[in-house]
């Protein structure tokens, strides 16, 4: 899904007048006065065929006549038409000329956010990306307290500021959670989609892009609200394109399960998504919460025969949620025993020691869980994010934060497929 579109502001400002003047070689009531020299040069320019031939020649038209009287719309005809053909500099350098003399125009505003923010969002350093997106964030608030324009009529003003606002709501929610302000950056993104007709967040696009941003602000708050992430992350995978769907449903179900324990009830919950976009009164507050993680761990202990035999990620809960005594018992069933971990994510490498993400919560944080040992080192180190399969032998472990560590570790290579034998077609007689 592309994450910012266009499309509804174009069509808006395609649809709606850009406020122009009635011109006219002779000066009449409520009409601008211009001279005949002036008004052809204008004319010309306002029947160019083309948005760059459109653009130049109102370019022309106010190096002619810096001080017209309808600079402020020639200067929206420019925007208008710089931005039908995709000039990023042209259509900035048309918007900053045109909030200079109208600080409050929203089609300006509207595509300072939209190129600024990408940019914002490529920068790599963080200082200077967030100062980009606090730079954003301003245009953004400008353009939702935006007063309405003189002459614009008030459905014309009401329809643009319906455009315009996913744009701003989602640019401020950006720069919220780049500062990790998740509470201001839930309620933007909740202005954003309740804001817009339901259709808007089914289509693909923007809106719909947010409803998943939605879900990980929630997911990514102090303390994580698990609920309302499993609904937003549920309801944005149920519109998603195909291909999109498997990472959005993968934090709908690790949502769910982290409040409930498990996914019994969840067919209700993508069931209920299908015609709500937010959650019905009292639908979050019938799923029940799991068992406190200490609960788990005592029944746990007390119902397994046979430590040894606990999934690896059993045994990490417990090594990390358990008492003392509880967490060295389950430890003693593995330490000093090899064991093979295959398609792990590495999170960060040097020669000398891998560290990995095993189990699905530090998959989904991308926080290591164990350290790989080498045993040599190794070359070439693997990247950050790919995937390998790893074997070790368990040594030591930390409960707060878990760090399982292996020694005398080694990287298993892909086996490669063994050749095919040829094929042996029967001689003809």
């Amino acid at each position: 899904m592309n994450k910012v579109v266009l499309a509804s502001l174009l069509a808006v400002a395609g649809a709606l007048t850009l406020a122009s003047p009635t011109v006219a070689q002779q000066p009449a009531a409520g009409q601008v006065q211009m001279s005949a020299d002036e008004y052809a040069a204008y004319n010309n320019a306002k029947t160019q065929t083309t948005p760059a031939a459109q653009a130049a020649a109102f370019e022309a038209y106010l190096k002619a006549y810096p001080n017209s009287a309808v600079k402020n719309e020639v200067l929206n005809q420019i925007l208008f038409a710089d931005s039908q053909t995709g000039d990023k500099t042209a259509t900035l350098n048309a918007a900053d000329r045109l909030l200079a003399v109208d600080p409050s125009n929203l089609r300006a505003l509207t595509f300072e956010v939209y190129y600024r923010r990408l940019d914002a969002d490529a920068l790599t350093d963080p200082a200077a990306k967030l100062a980009a997106l606090d730079s954003v964030a301003a245009y953004a608030q400008k353009g939702l307290s935006a007063p309405k324009p003189a002459g614009m009529a008030d459905a014309d003003f009401t329809q643009l500021k319906g455009a315009t606002m996913p744009t701003f709501e989602s640019a401020i929610a950006d720069d919220d959670l780049a500062k990790k302000d998740n509470a201001g950056a839930i309620t933007a993104l909740k202005t954003e989609i309740d804001g817009v007709p339901v259709a808007q967040t089914q289509a693909v696009g923007p809106v719909l892009q947010d409803v998943y941003t939605l879900a990980q602000a929630y997911y990514t708050a102090t303390p994580p609200d698990y609920l309302n992430c499993a609904w937003y992350a549920t309801r944005a995978g149920a519109f998603a394109p195909a291909a999109y769907k498997a990472p959005i449903q993968s934090l709908a179900t690790y949502c769910y399960k982290k409040y409930h324990g498990d996914a019994t009830g969840y067919d209700a919950m993508t069931t209920s998504v299908q015609t709500n976009l937010d959650p019905p009164a009292g639908f979050l507050g019938g799923i029940k919460p799991a068992p406190k993680p200490e609960d788990i761990v005592s029944n746990l202990i007390a119902t397994t025969p046979d430590l040894a035999a606990l999934a690896v990620s059993d045994k990490e809960f417990v090594l990390q949620y358990g008492k003392q005594a509880d967490a060295d018992k389950v430890f003693d069933t593995v330490k000093g025993k090899a064991s093979e971990f295959p398609d792990v994510t590495v999170i960060s490498a040097t020669a000398d020691a891998i560290q990995v993400a095993v189990s699905d919560d530090a998959v989904q944080g991308k926080t290591a869980d164990f350290t790989f040992t080498m045993t040599k080192p190794v070359t070439p180190v693997p990247a950050v994010g790919s995937k390998i399969t790893l074997d070790g032998t368990y040594a030591s472990y930390t409960q707060s934060p878990l760090m399982i560590t292996m020694s005398d570790s080694t990287i298993v290579e892909k086996k490669k497929p063994a050749p095919k034998p040829p094929v042996r077609r029967p001689a003809h007689h």
